[in-house]
């Protein structure tokens, strides 16, 4: 079946149909990775977009349960060059076409996916439609598409009720945290999830108490913490400081998510509260940018965002550059920072944004990019570390 993907500057590229039998409009992103097509289509962060996977075959190691970073996929829509339908690898436990085709996500195939690539990036983020009708009429289209905006799509992907994980030595043979013990393939494609995860072993431990804000966590930012012996509860996006003021926790965990982070008017607000605690707080990406704004700072939209595992960051106070993963469309304003209250801890050595936030006079610090995503492989894992020391008292 033919598809046709329209850009809201008028562009029409003609491919091939896959996924579900829909049309959907959204704001089209690419991302630059070679690998982890799963990670990103299970990335929460990608809620109310359509992704555009530049390496040309996607689908070729089909979907596998244990890479998955959360319950389901979250994009509007998926973009390729070729779709393999045919998957080469033991671990898969089904083919992106059905994976897409389940959870009604639609996407279009065949088409050049460099060309496209190289319009988002002369001419910005644009919004566009997926559709199958070939009897669109782009006058009637094109409005739309310029009215279409993501809004608040962080209550569309938080945790329903606050749940816990219990800290443990190592959880590498324990499978994802969004899985089941037993693996059932029906549960698995419609996305059933239980509350308190099945894999995650029942060890009390002396571990720290750690309340994981979830805007849209992926599952391995609650893993690389639980690795280290902390106890995560992870509380739902529109939680109260109060709430989780009064659980007592150790550390607070800001977590990645979607949309403009100026959207998250009551959520910024909360976080205010929490800044004026003394408890340590880690954010990351989504997380970064609204501590930033709840402390007075500002961000603005970029004009086609990182997103990609291969991005360098400098952290400022060793120069040494890390290999980082990264999913944003919107960044902290340098320029309306205020050095009182924080001053730039990384910035991206290819465009010289800011890439993390060190605060004055406060255990917190926080990063635009994702060291839970094993980029590197482990290049930024020791912020984990950091954080963990900071619990402990130390710096």
């Amino acid at each position: 079946m033919k598809a046709f993907l329209i850009l809201e500057d008028g562009t029409v590229f003609e491919g091939i149909h896959i996924g579900a039998e829909k049309e959907i409009i959204s704001e089209i992103v690419f991302n630059t990775s070679m690998a982890g097509y799963l990670e990103v289509l299970t990335d929460p962060s990608y809620a109310g977009q359509a992704v555009c996977m530049t390496y040309p075959l996607i689908g070729n190691y089909g979907v596998c349960r244990e890479d998955c970073e959360s319950r389901r996929p979250w994009p509007d829509g998926f973009i390729v060059r070729e779709l393999s339908r045919m998957p080469s690898n033991f671990r898969s436990d089904c083919t992106i076409q059905e994976y897409l085709e389940i959870h009604g996500v639609p996407g279009i195939a065949g088409i050049d996916t460099r060309a496209l690539t190289k319009i988002l990036r002369e001419k910005g983020t644009m919004n566009g439609m997926i559709t199958t009708n070939a009897d669109y009429c782009l006058e009637k289209i094109l409005p739309r598409l310029a009215e279409y905006t993501t809004g608040k799509v962080v209550e569309k992907v938080t945790c329903e009720a606050k749940y816990e994980i219990r800290g443990v030595k190592d959880l590498a043979d324990n499978g994802p945290l969004s899985g089941s013990a037993v693996f059932n393939k029906e549960d698995f494609l419609s996305g059933k999830k239980e509350k308190k995860p099945s894999l995650v072993k029942e060890l009390s431990g002396a571990g720290k108490r750690v309340a994981l804000l979830d805007l849209g966590a992926k599952d391995n930012i609650a893993r690389s913490l639980a690795m280290r012996g902390c106890d995560v509860t992870v509380y739902p996006a529109l939680t109260s400081a109060e709430e989780i003021i009064a659980d007592r926790p150790d550390g607070i965990m800001l977590s990645n998510g979607p949309g403009d982070p100026k959207e998250c008017e009551s959520i910024i607000a909360e976080i205010r509260k929490l800044y004026e605690t003394d408890i340590p707080i880690f954010a990351i990406c989504l997380g970064h940018q609204l501590m930033a704004l709840a402390t007075g700072a500002d961000t603005f939209k970029m004009k086609y965002g990182h997103r990609g595992g291969n991005h360098p960051v400098k952290d400022l106070s060793t120069g040494r550059v890390y290999i980082s993963s990264q999913n944003h469309g919107y960044v902290v304003d340098m320029d309306k920072l205020d050095s009182k209250v924080a001053v730039p801890a990384f910035i991206n050595v290819n465009d010289g944004t800011n890439e993390g936030l060190s605060y004055t006079g406060k255990n917190i610090f926080t990063v635009q990019f994702h060291p839970e995503a094993c980029p590197g492989p482990q290049d930024s894992g020791y912020l984990f570390d950091r954080f963990f020391t900071m619990m402990n008292g130390g710096m």
